[in-house]
């Protein structure tokens, strides 16, 4: 993520600012990728806390107009878990705005999203014909923390829920393409395999043994819609990673140049070499304060192979070149 310039004054603004040092308003506009001080703001602004300029004054923000469907406020804590929920859906916006999807020049589909507080019965997420389904509830720390270590995950976020289930919507996409399929059943294989069978397989019998040989994570190994979401995911894992290393100025002998642009970058192979050679040293750091490594994967050969596809067609895709 980029660091932004102060539009009324010396210094530095991040990308969930709502005002700057000395307390003016200011607002995101994703199409400029710059900060604006008074703006029409979003009418999200006073609910959730929105920091995104709005078309006009009393307009949702291209972002939260996504969202069809809104959690039940009656809900407790369903306000505070949406409000992370919706800042964690216009992080990884704008990260794929970098590759122009879903902006105005890309004319394709945007996703609807239905966000959902839970009540006694969980939340199922997921993503059907453009539709993905967030659990606000996971912005709640102890509640995420308790479902990855139940389900053995070494990462569970609010962003990284998004990358995964926009990446759905993204595959749904592609999938119009009629170069696409054959190309991905050659690297994922058949997604046309039974969705429920694999899923039921996996969770009854865990994944295989050689997983880490094929696969990204053990539930990329459950069937291909998941291996691409997963695979898609930590592609942007990997360049979010970079591009905020980079745009906060850290030197690295890894970095190409102080202003390379790892969302430009049209070599997958060197993208993810410089991002692999970046996160083994920000865990060391990580671990210099006891605190988990931030990218606890090891990338084989197979799962290097998928990323660098997925960055083709990412890269591509929404402007159908």
């Amino acid at each position: 993520m980029r660091v932004f310039s102060n539009p009324v004054g010396p210094g530095l603004l991040w990308f969930d600012n709502l005002a700057t040092a000395d307390g003016t308003p200011v607002a995101y506009d994703p199409q400029a990728r710059a900060f604006l001080a008074a703006p029409p703001f979003c009418a999200n602004r006073e609910i959730i806390g929105c920091n995104w300029i709005a078309p006009e004054q009393g307009a949702f923000c291209r972002a939260c107009a996504m969202t069809v469907l809104a959690p039940d406020t009656s809900i407790p804590d369903a306000i505070p878990n949406w409000a992370q929920t919706e800042a964690a859906k216009r992080w990884v916006l704008d990260n794929l705005g970098r590759w122009h999807w879903f902006r105005p020049e890309d004319v394709g589909t945007r996703p609807a999203f239905h966000m959902l507080a839970e009540g006694p019965t969980p939340v199922a997420m997921g993503h059907v014909d453009g539709v993905v389904t967030i659990s606000v509830a996971e912005a709640d720390e102890v509640l995420r923390t308790s479902r990855r270590e139940a389900l053995e995950e070494p990462y569970r976020t609010m962003i990284g829920h998004m990358r995964h289930e926009i990446a759905h919507m993204l595959w749904w996409r592609l999938s119009l393409r009629a170069d696409f399929l054959k190309a991905f059943r050659a690297v994922f294989g058949d997604e046309r395999e039974d969705y429920q069978a694999a899923l039921q397989r996996h969770y009854g019998n865990g994944p295989p043994q050689d997983w880490r040989e094929r696969f990204i994570t053990t539930y990329a190994s459950a069937h291909p819609h998941e291996d691409w979401a997963e695979t898609a995911a930590h592609l942007l894992h990997l360049t979010d990673i970079t591009d905020s290393v980079a745009a906060a100025g850290f030197s690295s002998p890894d970095l190409p140049a102080r202003d390379w642009d790892p969302y430009s970058e049209p070599d997958a192979d060197r993208l993810i070499r410089v991002a692999a050679a970046l996160v083994a040293g920000i865990n060391h750091v990580n671990r210099s304060m006891g605190l988990a490594d931030v990218y606890p994967f090891v990338l084989s050969s197979a799962a290097w192979r998928k990323l660098v596809f997925v960055h083709e067609w990412l890269r591509r895709g929404a402007l159908g070149l």
